[in-house]
């Protein structure tokens, strides 16, 4: 259980992240663990997962693979990277990659959001990219949080207020999803309209 969030405002991009992990019905706070954090820095980018708490370890391993860190500036940029990473998830990481009877492709099995100097972006598990004019979240407190966000969003806020309200509303109303909580912030190259 996990929630994680993405704001772009006024030349600012924002990734954050609660530090709880959930076994079924048992809790692992962050102050029981030494790496708490959902954000794994890939290049120039922060990159927040939701799932297993594996798919860290797994996306830190495979993507540190090489000389240079993939570029994730563009949604095409960012399927071709998850979509030539699927096959190693499959051989290298031993990934289940069946979901439903009827999906049409292989599942990746993890969600996540991306943060960068290029914009905000979301990738599912069957390796579709959505690039965030203003904000989303993904996880248990998804609910949660986009409603604070979208009533936070117009207001005179940072995109960094905007995160925090949505992830501390998770926690006030979502059973998985708990303080502390982390938070990247990165300049946009190409200043925002929103």
């Amino acid at each position: 259980m996990s929630t994680v969030v993405v704001v772009r405002k006024k030349g600012i991009a924002c990734i954050g992240a609660d530090t709880l992990t959930c076994y079924g019905t048992r809790k692992q706070l962050a102050h029981y663990k030494s790496e708490p954090d959902k954000i794994v820095r890939v290049g120039e980018s922060y990159v927040a997962i939701v799932g297993t708490p594996v798919h860290r370890l797994v996306l830190a391993s495979a993507l540190a693979r090489g000389d240079e860190a993939p570029r994730l500036s563009s949604r095409q940029e960012i399927f071709e990277c998850f979509r030539a990473l699927h096959p190693r998830l499959k051989d290298e990481y031993y990934v289940n990659p069946k979901e439903g009877d009827k999906d049409p492709y292989e599942s990746s099995q993890m969600d996540l959001l991306i943060a960068n100097p290029h914009g905000v972006f979301g990738l599912m598990s069957l390796r579709e990219v959505y690039e965030y004019t203003r904000f989303w979240a993904l996880g248990s407190g998804t609910d949660y949080a986009l409603g604070a966000m979208y009533a936070a969003y117009d207001l005179e806020l940072s995109a960094e207020q905007i995160a925090e309200i949505g992830l501390k509303a998770a926690v006030e109303f979502d059973d998985g999803t708990a303080l502390p909580l982390t938070v990247f912030t990165v300049k946009l190259k190409v200043s925002a309209t929103a």
